[in-house]
């Protein structure tokens, strides 16, 4: 797809009745279940840190997919512009997901006597943090 191509402004009734936070909602808990579930295949071959980071990668390209045709169709930036903000804005948010969910695997859920699938409840909560200031970002700069 080239640079110029821009993504056509859809009305309110082609985008379905859902706002635009709800289906930024929609798309990332989809992005979330990808970086889930993969992230457990990953663990399976690589450290957990590392699988971590493979997952948010394979998450941040559904979320970007997502976002692109089905939140943000207004947007004015052109592909590359899209790319690169998506990418900064998601180099935060894997920080703050692999920061959380590696203090909680490793002190937090153990200080607290939590053993069972704690990698998997600290990864859940890891992915959720970042939504909100992700939501915000991607409006005002990925998509704008």
């Amino acid at each position: 797809m080239s640079d110029s191509v821009r993504v056509p402004v859809r009305t309110a009734r082609e985008q379905g009745r859902f706002s635009t936070p709800i289906r930024f909602v929609l798309a990332s808990g989809a992005a979330a279940a990808v970086n889930f579930a993969t992230r457990i295949v990953f663990s399976v071959f690589v450290p957990f840190a590392l699988a971590i980071v493979l997952a948010y990668l394979a998450g941040m390209t559904t979320a970007f997919l997502l976002n692109r045709r089905f939140v943000f169709t207004a947007s004015t930036n052109r592909l590359h512009q899209q790319v690169f903000w998506f990418v900064m804005v998601n180099l935060l948010a894997l920080a703050q997901t692999l920061l959380v969910s590696l203090l909680l695997a490793l002190f937090g859920l153990p200080a607290l006597g939590v053993t069972w699938h704690a990698e998997e409840i600290a990864h859940a909560i890891g992915i959720a943090i970042p939504v909100f200031t992700s939501y915000i970002s991607h409006r005002r700069l990925t998509f704008r």
